[in-house]
């Protein structure tokens, strides 16, 4: 799969702000791609880059190859969706989906077909004639991407369009823009803080902070294998713990030795160590690697969160058995499940690792 877009070593600054640090970006064709971040980490920069509202101090953006990275927005093949959807109140639905093809000069025949075509693929096929102003959050939501998709663009971007919508409106769209990626086969560059969201929608998740990728992978990939300790604790609720690596496949952690699965980071050395919550198995006290006390029990619906003192560690575990609080367990964990990370070499690596 080639390459439909590229960033390279884009540098941006807002005053004596330094947004974006020579980042360095491959997006492959028809994929969907998340920037997931807090916010001013960079990712609404990037995006606004690559749509061609804001030009990089240093740095190019090129197009299938070709520079456009002084290429007027109107100018590019894409089309940008933001959270605030700027649709015009004096134009029915139809008008607003037609109104970048009338500026292209198209004939209405063309203009009809392509209102019916794009109406038909966000499930609106009946409200042409709809004054927008009477449309829901959600629908106004799909009419947007609708005047976007209708001029055929090869990459769509999306800066955190779901934000002002409920919920469970939140979670319909998420399938719909799932769908409508896989229906019209276009590249999708999609902006959120939302950690969900990107694990639910994308192919591939770009994490950043204060102006750098930290991390770029599969949901899968950012999830169960972070790199640093600002994408464990980013995405997901995480347990990072100081940890000693004995040698290959034994780590020691508050005292206690754990079978792991990681190999080459030497022998007695320091590491950081990430257990997910979900991955701590609670029982019998006395009989699992680790003893300590439940300290804190929340019941979340689809399991029980609980907060156990061990090793002089406060443990987060969520677990669909419940262990009340006062009561002594013992914690296990699977040697997959154990993560090891390198610790930071430097000041400055620890401060971008550490400001969530």
């Amino acid at each position: 799969m080639s390459n439909i877009l590229e960033l390279q070593h884009v540098s941006k600054k807002f005053d004596n702000d330094l947004v974006l640090d020579d980042l360095c970006l491959e997006v492959k064709e028809n994929t969907f791609m998340t920037l997931l971040g807090p916010s001013g980490c960079g990712k609404t920069t990037t995006l606004r880059i690559i749509g061609g509202f804001t030009t990089p101090d240093q740095g190019c953006v090129l197009f299938e190859g070709k520079d456009i990275t002084n290429l007027p927005p109107n100018k590019r093949q894409l089309n940008t969706v933001f959270q605030k959807y700027a649709l015009f109140p004096h134009m029915t639905v139809g008008e607003n989906i037609a109104f970048g093809l009338k500026i292209s000069g198209k004939s209405d025949e063309y203009i009809r077909d392509k209102i019916k075509y794009a109406l038909k693929l966000v499930n609106m096929d009946d409200y042409a004639n709809r004054d927008v102003t009477m449309l829901s959050g959600g629908q106004q939501q799909r009419i947007a991407i609708a005047r976007a998709i209708v001029n055929e663009p090869k990459v769509l971007l999306l800066d955190e369009p779901l934000g002002a919508l409920d919920l469970k409106l939140r979670q319909d769209m998420q399938y719909e823009l799932i769908r409508l990626k896989n229906e019209l086969g276009i590249t999708f560059i999609y902006v959120t803080h939302d950690q969900e969201e990107a694990l639910t929608m994308s192919d591939t998740v770009v994490v950043m902070n204060q102006g750098y990728i930290q991390q770029m992978g599969t949901p899968e990939n950012i999830y169960n294998e972070p790199e640093n300790a600002f994408v464990a604790t980013f995405i997901g609720d995480s347990n990072i713990l100081g940890g000693i690596m004995l040698r290959d496949k034994l780590v020691r952690i508050l005292g206690t030795d754990f079978p792991c699965v990681d190999t080459g980071f030497g022998v007695n050395k320091p590491v950081d160590v990430v257990i997910r919550p979900e991955d701590v198995i609670l029982g019998e006290a006395g009989k699992g690697q680790m003893d300590g006390v439940v300290s804190h029990l929340i019941f979340k619906g689809v399991h029980y969160e609980m907060e156990v003192q061990a090793g002089g560690f406060e443990w987060l575990v969520q677990s669909t058995s419940m262990f009340p609080v006062g009561q002594p367990v013992s914690l296990s964990v699977d040697p997959f499940n154990i993560q090891i990370m390198n610790k930071p070499e430097s000041e400055d690596e620890e401060a971008v690792v550490v400001d969530v």
